[in-house]
């Protein structure tokens, strides 16, 4: 079972030892972005034997799928579903490339999402709707109580 994560920020290499274009792209992009290099962040005692190394991986799995199974349960019942299930994501990613990969694109959307609902002009709009829908609101609650009275609509007889 080859996870892909036994060192840190790897590069492929070519067969003649250059570095792809793409690959040196890459390696680029994640300096410049000052995240954590990708792969593992197991101990390095546990990351030279290849045994020990696997059992850390199985172990990280198994819990970080418990975590996010119970994170999908709590979508149904109440809690914080997507929480738990993005700690569970958290959890995966010290070990595997693929949950790191996952992390870092969720954590650019929420930002670029963080940074248009800031926008002055989205913002705006937003108070402008949620103001004419509370007007729409208690417009609809006074025509009911002047027409109903304090009476609960289970309580009203035929009119």
């Amino acid at each position: 079972m080859d996870t892909g994560s036994y060192g840190t920020g790897e590069v492929a290499v070519a067969t003649d030892g250059t570095k792809s274009d793409t690959d040196v792209a890459k390696s680029e992009a994640d300096v410049a972005d000052n995240e954590a290099p990708l792969g593992s962040r197991a101990p390095e005692f546990v990351k030279a034997r290849r045994m020990l190394h696997l059992s850390w991986q199985v172990a990280i799995f198994i819990v970080g799928l418990a975590v996010v199974v119970a994170g999908v349960i709590m979508l149904v019942v109440p809690g914080p579903g997507w929480l738990v299930i993005f700690g569970g994501m958290a959890i995966w990613a010290t070990e595997f490339v693929w949950a790191q990969l996952v992390l870092r694109w969720t954590k650019r959307k929420v930002a670029e999402a963080t940074e248009r609902a800031l926008d002055p002009k989205v913002r705006r709009r937003n108070i402008i709707l949620t103001s004419l829908g509370l007007v729409i609101v208690a417009v609809l609650v006074g025509i009911y109580v002047w027409k109903f009275g304090l009476e609960m609509p289970w309580n009203i007889k035929d009119q």
